[in-house]
């Protein structure tokens, strides 16, 4: 895994991110296609993009001058997904594409085989037979990816930390927007005798349904509950964190979302990090290297985040292991 700086280093140093002016370019401007996992309308969503473009402004490339730039937002919605990579390929012609989440890279997949797609918030490229390697991905595709699947595990582990007397951990997931989430679930049932619990799927394919599930595992009194990222759920993230709290359960989520509502605790990787980066790959690309010769790159920023107010609600005592390993403690 690579250190940010390290990263930077990799790509031709301070060469990188000299900036041009718009003279020195292509007299047309370059069109980059994004095609986000969430919705415009959440401020986690537009933070990131924001922290993508102003990342592109620095590289030298501004929109309305040197860069034309065409974002979509699937919102977890499969056939959107195809019809907006569609968009971007066909219509909009674009010379690079950037997408979050793997139902579109896949619609993007169905559309090019050319264009060069940098993806991010990926799980486990390579296990998803996305890629065939990290170091030389090939093809047109290429990188940053969320953490590998053992990370589950590690979701089981500070779960039953949390709340010792858990003996079962369902995993929460749409199986048709999320592929990756089964083998998030088969990582943590290979996690669980370790962790002492036992896992189970609780797949759900719609908001009812996912209100319906969580109603009725409330009836386990040893139940915790564990979300993989997923835009489907994240979409949900309030309506999930208040019928948690209102059914009394511990739970473990993946991202910010959930914690701004009152989640009780995260692990995740920094995906903000991937949204500083992915513009390096981006000005790489748009001057004429090969997406297939660019490294996937792996997370290397990791973060603990607990609620004891949402902790104390729950009639949980915060362990002190818990509280030394946290990045962040939400008084």
């Amino acid at each position: 895994m690579m250190r940010r700086r390290e990263f930077i280093t990799l790509l031709g140093g301070a060469g990188v991110i000299e900036k041009k002016t718009p003279a020195a370019r292509a007299q047309q401007p370059k069109r980059v296609g994004v095609l986000m996992g969430g919705a415009g309308t959440e401020p986690a969503s537009q933070s990131q993009l924001t922290i993508f473009v102003q990342g592109l402004r620095k590289l030298g490339w501004i929109e309305g001058q040197n860069l034309q730039m065409e974002v979509r937002w699937s919102a977890a919605d499969l056939p959107l997904s195809d019809a907006y990579a569609a968009d971007l390929v066909e219509l909009f012609k674009a010379d690079v594409l950037l997408c979050q989440a793997t139902v579109n890279l896949m619609a993007l997949q169905r559309a090019t085989q050319t264009i060069p797609i940098v993806f991010i918030s990926i799980a486990d490229p390579v296990g998803q037979g996305i890629v065939p390697n990290l170091t030389r991905p090939g093809s047109n595709i290429t990188g940053f990816s969320d953490p590998e699947f053992s990370i589950a595990g590690k979701w089981a582990d500070l779960l039953k930390q949390m709340v010792p007397s858990i003996e079962r951990v369902a995993v929460i997931f749409n199986p048709q927007t999320s592929p990756p989430s089964e083998l998030y679930l088969s990582a943590i049932e290979a996690a669980a005798p370790s962790v002492g619990v036992e896992a189970m799927a609780a797949p759900v394919l719609s908001t009812a349904e996912l209100e319906a599930t969580l109603e009725r595992l409330s009836h386990d009194r040893n139940i915790g509950l564990i979300f993989p990222t997923s835009a489907f759920t994240i979409l949900r993230a309030k309506l999930i964190v208040e019928a948690v709290a209102r059914y009394r359960l511990p739970a473990i989520y993946p991202r910010d979302a959930y914690m701004a509502e009152g989640g009780l605790m995260q692990f995740s990787d920094d995906l903000s990090e991937q949204f500083r980066l992915a513009p390096f790959y981006v000005d790489r690309i748009l001057k004429g290297t090969k997406p297939g010769d660019l490294p996937v790159h792996l997370p290397t920023k990791f973060k603990l985040i607990v609620n004891r107010k949402t902790a104390s609600a729950l009639g949980i005592e915060v362990p002190l292991g818990i509280l030394l390993a946290a990045d962040e403690v939400i008084e």
